[in-house]
């Protein structure tokens, strides 16, 4: 029984920690847009010429 002495304790600290970094994280508006960064792979692709491929390969 002492265990839960000093496992409730470290238990409730840790679990206030993850909802104040949850709340920042809302607050900060990190979940807004989801869709999008998966997407960004797709669209950052530039435009090569014959001669651009050429040299690199």
């Amino acid at each position: 029984m002492n265990i839960l002495v000093l496992t409730i304790p470290v238990t409730t600290l840790l679990v206030a920690l993850f909802v104040l970094f949850f709340m920042a994280a809302v607050k900060g508006r990190q979940f807004d847009d989801l869709e999008t960064p998966a997407f960004n792979p797709l669209l950052d692709d530039e435009e090569t010429t014959d001669s651009q491929e050429h040299k690199n390969a």
